[in-house]
Formats: structure tokens, sequence, C-alpha cells
């Protein structure tokens, strides 16, 4: 990480297998229970929080704020902040994470609409960055999210197959749960897409150095009978080019797909749904 003694959450690479069934879902147990039996806690209350949201957000970012007010501390939020905010003067990120350590808040949420932004706010930061979703990057808090939700299911994360389906080359979620995923033992990904929404070749080349088993394949409806767990994601239309050709066969989860799916599988969708591949 760009700093030793402050803690970012910039990426998947950095939580590894160890931390992650030892610590983090026994803490994400222990955080359930106290919602659900107390609702609030003062655990934050003598802090402050900073929502910086470069791209528009609804479950990120309320669940964000959600998660902070609930844990007893105070927040200062911007939407879509590309627009409303100094960055449509020619404000930097950098210049931007200046002020906001200056004005003492104890940590960012960011959103940005740069794949890399995420890093680039921690290199001059001195309080924690949390990456909510970098462009085309990663979101790493989704994915932890999304490995818990698994993991809570089958109690378990090693010997399972997983169907990656959708607009694998732009969607951040697929990445990040990639790399988080690929940390377990006897994993396979099916890796459904169209040709032109294929899978970045970083991730491939990530599973061909460690071994992890993966096909790549047109049709979610040729796995769908072998796989335990579909993660749908739908087509990242703001990144494309206008009048970019689509064809969304293949990665539907329709009623042919699911007459054969495994019944003992699970479907999982970081939302939001989408007409572009009509996913759903």
């Amino acid at each position: 990480m760009p700093s030793k003694k402050i803690q970012h959450i910039l990426e998947s690479q950095q939580f590894n297998r160890h931390w992650l069934l030892t610590q983090f879902f026994p803490e994400v147990a222990r955080m359930k229970r106290l919602v659900e039996v107390k609702g609030v806690s003062s655990a934050l209350s003598d802090k402050t929080v900073c929502l910086l949201f470069y791209e528009p957000s609804t479950r990120t970012r309320i669940s964000f704020e959600q998660a902070a007010q609930k844990l007893g501390a105070k927040i200062a939020s911007t939407e879509n902040a590309s627009e409303f905010s100094s960055a449509i003067k020619g404000e930097s990120l950098a210049d931007t994470i200046r002020v906001i350590n200056s004005l003492k808040f104890d940590a960012v949420v960011i959103r940005s609409d740069m794949e890399g932004g995420a890093v680039e706010a921690a290199n001059v930061s001195q309080i924690p960055i949390i990456n909510a979703g970098d462009a085309a990057g990663q979101h790493p808090t989704q994915a932890l999210l999304d490995v818990y939700t698994i993991f809570e299911h089958f109690k378990r994360l090693d010997n399972l197959k997983v169907a990656l389906v959708g607009d694998l080359k732009n969607g951040r979620t697929t990445r990040s749960l990639a790399y988080l995923l690929g940390k377990f033992k006897k994993i396979h990904f099916d890796l459904v897409a169209p040709a032109a929404f294929q899978m970045k070749q970083d991730i491939l080349d990530y599973f061909d150095r460690h071994n992890i088993s993966h096909k790549r394949t047109k049709s979610l409806e040729s796995v769908a009978d072998q796989v335990d767990v579909v993660y749908l994601t739908r087509l990242q239309k703001e990144r494309l080019k206008k009048n970019s050709k689509v064809n969304g066969n293949g990665v539907r989860l329709n009623d042919k797909v699911m007459a054969i799916l495994n019944k003992k599988s699970i479907i999982l969708h970081p939302l939001p749904r989408s007409d572009g591949f009509n996913e759903l």
C-alpha cells in the first residue's frame, strides 16, 4: 500500500485467505448481530467520514451512509462530484483529497470515475481511503460483501464453481471477486461473456500465475448445470462508445437457463440491472 502507517482499502489483492476466514468473517457476523439486536453502536461516535462519489450511485453510497450512521459516525457526502464539486472547475483529485485531510475527517470513501483513482487519492492522504469503485478497475468492498454472502450460504469457499457472467471487460465487481475467490482452493471460474466483453488479460494472467482453473465461454446455458454460483452483471453502457453494437445472447438468465440450473446453486447480482443485456 502507498503508506505503511495508514490502512487503506484499495484492491482485493491486499486481503489474504487467513484474514478473511479468521478475522473478517467473524467480525461481519458480529456486526450483523449488532444491527439485528441493537440497531446502532457508538463505536465511531467520535469519527467523521467523507463520502466522495464522482460517479452516480444508489446502493453503495447509501449503504456507506447507513453503515457510518449505525456505527455512530457523522458524515459529509457529495454524489456525482464530477459535476457538482470543484472538479467541474478543474480541481485535481489529489487537491480535493488534500482539502478533505485538512478538514480533519477520519476517513474518505471514494468512488472514482477513473481507474486507479483510489490509489491516487491514497498517495496524498494522511487518513484512510476506502475504494468504493474506480471506473473499470476494482470494487473491493463489493467483493468482500460477495465472498461473505457466498461463504454464509455454502459454509466454505473452497471447491466451488463460479460463473462470472456479463460485461467482464468493463465490470469492476467481477474483477475484484475473481481476485478474492482466487485465494481459495480448487476454485473454478466460467467466464461467460460475448467475445467483445470477455475478461481482461490481467485477470487471465493472474489465473495462470496461480494455477486457477478457468474457461471462457459465450453461453451461460452451457455451464448452468455445473456451477455453484452464478454472478450476473449488467452491460456497462457508460463505458461504451455511442452506438456500440451489443449482443447479449448467451448471458441472460432466462427460463431455459433456470430449467437446467443446479438446484443447489445461488444467483448473485451487484445491481443495478439494466436493459443492455437484459440479463435478468
